[in-house]
């Protein structure tokens, strides 16, 4: 079976070490245990439920079919299908009461965070859940520090919107040690984010 992604570049599976930011594996440790930024969320999601801290899960992808052949009548087999460019954020979900809403990222540059990451569609959805009244924010992995940070949807979109008039095209790693909100890395859970929306929203 083949997959595409919405470019229609086929979808290759991982084989090496040689792979995208999103897939990359790295050093094997407590502070570094070669887990994907979306590994360690659904981990750290896992723990949140089991403990009835928090139901936040990840959105499926969503695929769409282009072939499918049916040796059988009661089997199908999809021979080919596309990736399709999700159209909200990575996670959802409910904490205390509150709606909870966030994209998760990483990137291999020490010095920014590149803002083509982002696609307008999920700009415009932040936008929305905040003038809901939902708790909405991105979490930021800098690959070469092990660096987390949680930053919220309000600064991003103050960064989008100067890109869009003609600004610099990311974020600064100064500018996210300054307006962002260290995670540091854990055991169980991996990532603690709830920690800082706690914090920042008075949750607790």
């Amino acid at each position: 079976m083949s997959f595409h992604y919405p470019n229609g570049k086929r979808y290759i599976p991982l084989v090496s070490n040689s792979t995208p930011n999103r897939i990359k594996k790295t050093n094997d440790s407590f502070s570094n245990r070669g887990m994907t930024l979306e590994e360690d969320l659904n981990e750290t999601n896992v723990y949140y439920l089991e403990r009835e801290l928090a139901v936040i899960h990840k959105k499926p992808t969503p695929v769409q079919i282009v072939q499918v052949d049916y040796p059988r009548r009661s089997a199908a087999v999809i021979k080919e299908a596309y990736f399709k460019q999700a159209s909200t954020t990575d996670y959802n979900g409910i904490y205390k009461g509150k709606y909870i809403d966030f994209e998760a990222k990483e990137t291999q540059n020490p010095s920014s965070f590149p803002l083509k990451n982002f696609h307008e569609h999920q700009i415009r959805h932040m936008e929305a859940v905040l003038k809901q009244g939902g708790v909405c924010f991105v979490i930021l992995r800098f690959t070469v520090y092990e660096q987390v940070f949680l930053l919220e949807a309000e600064h991003l979109l103050i960064f989008w919107d100067r890109m869009k008039k003609g600004g610099r095209k990311s974020i600064t790693k100064a500018e996210i040690d300054q307006v962002a909100h260290f995670i540091p890395l854990g055991f169980r859970p991996r990532i603690d984010y709830i920690k800082v929306v706690d914090k920042l929203y008075g949750l607790r």
